[in-house]
């Protein structure tokens, strides 16, 4: 039986960007939604609404904030820095086949990245959320990224950020973090996937 005592997180992935849809990694560059993400981001409207949050946070990153906004939920939605997306340093805007040509064998997970956010920083700002969202007094949703609600996912049922490779993540999909008693649980995780170009 679940428990609707405790706050659950909601989570949803910005909606597909150029550079998502290509496998660049995109962190802190400001890359807007294509015509796809757009769309998915307007289907969320549908599935959100009628519920009601406590708290409705965003990242500050424009694909973020539009999928936010298009979902219709940007008049309550607060910015938060600690939902932005990995800081992936050196490796920004390359592909991972990109990378794999001068380091064989990568993975953000296991390699980290130069000049960037290792997991444990990534991890640190998870918690910060998670924090922020077992002490409301309702519902939390959240809009942010695909590493980011990774770990975020992996922190909440106390795993260590690099489980997040263990959990895919389309563009616009939405998730809920739960709870099974006091168990914290996945309760839903990639749902809503609608299908690229």
């Amino acid at each position: 039986m679940w428990s609707v005592e405790r706050p659950r997180l909601f989570l949803v992935r910005h909606g597909q960007t150029d550079w998502s849809s290509s496998g660049r990694h995109t962190g802190r560059t400001d890359v807007p939604l294509d015509e796809t993400g757009r769309r998915q981001a307007e289907a969320l409207a549908g599935v959100l609404a009628g519920m009601e949050f406590s708290e409705i946070l965003t990242s500050p990153m424009a694909r973020a904030e539009e999928t936010c906004r298009l979902a219709g939920l940007s008049a309550q939605a607060v910015v938060s820095d600690d939902l932005s997306e990995w800081d992936y340093g050196a490796y920004e805007g390359r592909t991972t086949e990109e990378i794999r040509s001068s380091e064989p064998g990568w993975s953000l997970w296991t390699h980290g990245v130069p000049g960037g956010e290792t997991a444990a920083d990534v991890g640190r700002r998870a918690d910060r959320i998670i924090e922020r969202a077992r002490s409301a007094t309702g519902d939390v949703l959240c809009f942010a990224h695909g590493h980011f609600l990774r770990v975020l996912a992996s922190r909440w049922v106390g795993l260590p950020p690099v489980a997040g490779r263990c959990l895919a993540l389309a563009a616009g999909s939405l998730g809920v973090l739960g709870w099974e008693r006091e168990t914290p649980v996945i309760e839903r995780w990639n749902e809503l996937r609608l299908q690229g170009r």
